[in-house]
This record gives C-alpha cells, structure tokens and sequence, in this order.
C-alpha cells in the first residue's frame, strides 16, 4: 500500500520513522512519501520538504514566513494528489495537518492521525475538524481517551512512543566516568538542562536556566543540544556563560545527572521515565501577558506532561514571570537537599509508568492501520 506521511518537527520525524519501519513489517509492499526528515528518508521512500523549513513557533514568527508556510502547503496538496496514497498519516503538527486532512478527506484519501495534537490543552475547537475530517486516531495518552470520548469521537490509545525509545536506548551500562571522560566534561556531578527544541524556545529559556549554573558552583552544568539546532546558536545564546552542549546524548546526560532543568514537553517525560528528579521551566512571548492569555486559553491545570498523566503535581512547573533564575534556583536546591522531597517526586514517576504501560508502541499503531486499510 502507499502512505503519504507529514511530521513537521525533529520528534515528529523520530517517531514517524518508527512507524514507517513497523508499517513495512505488516505490509511488504508498502512505499512512502512524506514531508520528515533524516531518520524518516532512512526508512526509505521520498522525502518532499524537510521539518527545518516548516517548524514555524509563536505569532511572529509564523508572519514572517506566511509566504513558506503556503509554499508548503501547495507543495503538500499537489504531491498528494499525485502520489494518490491509501492513506495520509498525519503525526501531531496540528495547525498545518488539520488543514491537510480536510483537503485530504474532500478529495476522497483516507486520513490517519498517529499522536493527537494536543487540543486538550488548547484550541479545543479544533475537536470539531479532526471528527470531520480525520477517520482513525491512534492516541499516545491515556486520558485522551476521556477527552475525545466528551465530543463522541472514540481513539485508539496504542502506548507512548516515549517509553520506546527510552526501553531501547544506547549506553545504557555507561558509567559517569566513561560519559565525562568521552565529552571532555569535569568529574563535578552533573545537572542537566533541557532547554526546548525550537530556536524561540531556546533563546527564550536558556539564559535563565543558565544563570541558575552561578549557584551551584559544586555542580557542572551541561546542556542537551536539540537536533534541529546549531552550535552556533548555544554560542550566541551562551555568550556570558561557559556551559557545555553535547548533541545526540539526551539520554546519556540525563542518565548521568543529579537533577535537571527541562522546559516543558517530552523531555519531562523521558527525564521522568530514567528516574532523575526535574524542575519544569517554560516561558511564551509577551512577559506577564503571555500567563494572561495562558490562563485564558490553555484548559488544562499543568503544563508538564508529567502532571497531566498523574493527575496531580508530582514536579514543579515555574511558568513565564514565575520562571527566573531565582525561582528556579530554589526548587532546583530542594530537590538537591530535601530527600523526602526528591522521594515523593521519584514515587509519583513510578504512577506515571505505570498508566502509560510498556513499549510496542508503533508495533501496535502500524497493525491497527494495516488491518484497518485491509478492512479487518
């Protein structure tokens, strides 16, 4: 069978690759075109546009590229058309993939969606375009399944790609010499930071999270540099600090850290599933307007991935103005030194794991649709 796949940014690209990698499992003739990238092409199948040219984030931004973002979006409809797939597989990136999906279903292609975008937490009106034009979604969290059940939509709930990746990581009986030793870092236990994936992100963040390094002068600070990025952004960024960056070894760094700073978003998660307590960090434009218009418009009460699957706080979210280098600081020296404190947190980690379940996550997604497409 063909599938037209779109995933718009670097974990769309991850996760889509896997998928693709266990759709030729169930179906020996399958042939792919999709927008990826680099882990997506590996996979085999025609790369069309590369995620760097679409992962547009915030207001501004998404201006000032308006002229790309409808290049795209032409490029998407023709190449569609032409490939004439069984199915377009959509992987989270909502705001350009519902608009695919409604083009998709009115020229009669069949549409998936692989990984919800998260409108259970924002622009919940856009339930209404995935029950119109979206025929099958496969979930990756538990209570999504609650949330679409509201508006009448019934998911797939397939697992967490997450706990994939995670179960099957590289390295995982290095030691913290080995690691130090290999990326040339001191013999100072380590914190991590994780600063986000997206340049807006990174600029905006990372300086706090930064400044937090001044404090703890018995630890050695060491950032996990996103795969879409450049050493040359860290540098610009880092200009007033001396921080190291290794790319490719997120969860190497997390492996070996005492704790870690981490924006908000999967790597609350992955930082949750290797056990090593976090504080959570994240900040919009627009200053004190930005947590205006958060308490305005985002529906749910946390941010962190973390909280939302346990339903409580188990980790600490420092949002917009609450985010500074003192504040962070504070929870981050808590973490350190309360050890009843950094228990409780490792203990509502286990609660997580335990409702997401194990890995198998694309293995399970890919059957489903198979069957699906083959009318089982």
């Amino acid at each position: 069978m063909r599938y037209f796949i779109i995933a718009g940014e670097a974990s769309g690209d991850l996760h889509a690759s896997h998928l693709m990698r266990e759709l030729k499992k169930e179906d020996t003739n399958a042939s792919f075109t999709f927008f990826g990238g680099e882990l997506m092409e590996k996979e085999g199948g025609i790369l069309l546009k590369h995620y760097r040219e679409m992962a547009f984030m915030g207001l501004f931004p998404v201006l000032l590229n308006l002229h790309k973002i409808k290049r795209n979006f032409k490029l998407a409809e023709q190449k569609l058309l032409e490939f004439k797939p069984d199915v377009l597989i959509l992987v989270d990136y909502p705001g350009f993939n519902l608009r695919m999906a409604e083009f998709a279903k009115l020229n009669g292609i069949k549409v998936f969606y692989y990984i919800s975008p998260k409108i259970w937490a924002w622009k919940t009106k856009r339930v209404h375009k995935v029950k119109k034009f979206v025929d099958e979604m496969f979930t990756i969290f538990p209570f999504e399944t609650d949330f679409y059940a509201k508006y009448n939509y019934p998911v797939r709930f397939v697992g967490n790609p997450t706990i994939d990746e995670l179960t099957h990581r590289p390295n995982q009986q290095e030691t913290f010499a080995e690691f130090t030793t290999r990326n040339h870092l001191a013999n100072k236990p380590i914190i991590a930071i994780l600063a986000g994936s997206r340049r807006q992100e990174i600029t905006r963040i990372l300086p706090v999270l930064a400044s937090v390094s001044l404090r703890f002068r018995e630890f050695q600070f060491v950032i996990g540099g996103a795969p879409s990025q450049s050493q040359q952004l860290y540098t610009e960024v880092l200009k007033d600090f001396e921080i190291p960056v290794v790319f490719g070894q997120t969860y190497e760094l997390l492996q070996q850290s005492t704790a870690a700073l981490v924006a908000s978003g999967t790597a609350t998660l992955e930082t949750a599933f290797i056990n090593i307590p976090q504080v959570v960090c994240y900040r919009i434009e627009a200053g004190r307007l930005g947590t205006l218009v958060k308490d305005m418009l985002v529906k749910i009460p946390w941010v962190s991935l973390v909280n939302l699957i346990a339903g409580r706080e188990i980790v600490k979210e420092l949002f917009q103005q609450y985010c500074t280098a003192e504040t962070v600081g504070n929870e981050l020296d808590r973490i350190l030194t309360d050890h009843t404190y950094r228990q409780k947190m490792l203990d509502g980690y286990a609660d997580v794991m335990s409702v997401l379940g194990g890995p198998g996550c694309a293995e399970r997604g890919a059957k489903l649709m198979v069957d699906i497409l083959k009318g089982k």
